[in-house]
């Protein structure tokens, strides 16, 4: 089967300028497909990616956002201090007050939409069975965490997917992926486990929280134009064998990755 990764920034570019997320997501021809800040309002992603040919097996939204259409300006995917002032084309109001200069800048940009911020997963196979689950809400953390743990059969067998978008290092992510290690270990080890997102988390870090992982392809990945880091991750718990991985550019901020893999 082939396993994708893809954090697609809610379909808008540093700028706030929108771009067609279809064909990026069409071009990984994944069988089972992982997508982090997936945005639902008047243009609704999640149905849109669904219409591909996969199933929607959960959407879990983690925030309500605000994401503009049609700014315009500079030729990069960010200005040079984006990285210090935040998301650029999109704004998180629920928990924090926006500062006065983006407040300002979201209310003056053309093309606003507002809508849910989230994750998703989608697969070609069966579903057998999905449920959400709660982690911890950091004190510094604009959006909520949740991690979608699915149950999925396909022609090798049964294994389980589980979503998630992590929280940057910086708001204290390793202490959930503590608890996501203990909420994992009690699906057991007979079943094999493909646990995939952006973790905002290089892969030495997630050696000591998440042990018994391996990683089944090591790509550099964020940001998209000259990446230096792997924060997008694809983990492996059980009898998988993997034959192929990369990275893939698009449009986003963070490249994609795939697999080709299997298990028995």
């Amino acid at each position: 089967m082939r396993i994708a990764t893809y954090n697609i920034h809610a379909g808008v570019d540093g700028w706030g300028r929108e771009y067609d997320v279809l064909p990026s997501v069409a071009d990984l021809d994944a069988d089972l497909l992982f997508v982090q800040e997936l945005f639902r309002g008047p243009h609704d992603q999640y149905a849109n990616i669904v219409a591909l040919g996969l199933t929607g097996v959960a959407f879990a939204s983690l925030a309500h956002c605000d994401r503009v259409t049609g700014s315009v300006g500079g030729r990069g995917w960010q200005p040079l201090l984006a990285l210090l002032r935040g998301d650029e084309g999109l704004y998180f109001s629920e928990r924090a007050a926006l500062s006065p200069r983006r407040s300002a800048e979201r209310d003056a940009a053309v093309g606003r939409e507002s809508g849910e911020w989230g994750v998703g997963l989608f697969t070609k196979h069966d579903i057998v069975s999905v449920r959400t689950v709660d982690l911890p809400q950091l004190t510094d953390d604009r959006t909520a965490r949740q991690a979608i743990i699915a149950r999925l059969h396909s022609q090798a067998g049964e294994y389980y997917a589980v979503a998630i978008h992590g929280a940057h290092l910086s708001h204290g992510s390793l202490g959930q992926y503590r608890i996501l290690r203990r909420i994992l270990d009690d699906l057991g080890s007979e079943i094999p486990i493909v646990l995939a997102g952006d973790f905002n988390c290089w892969r030495p870090l997630l050696r000591l929280v998440l042990p018994g992982w391996r990683s089944s392809v090591r790509r550099r990945t964020w940001p998209a134009w000259r990446p230096h880091s792997q924060i997008d991750h694809i983990l492996l718990r059980g009898s998988w064998r993997v034959e192929a991985g990369a990275s893939i550019k698009g449009p986003s901020d963070h490249r994609a990755l795939i697999v080709d893999a299997n298990f028995t």
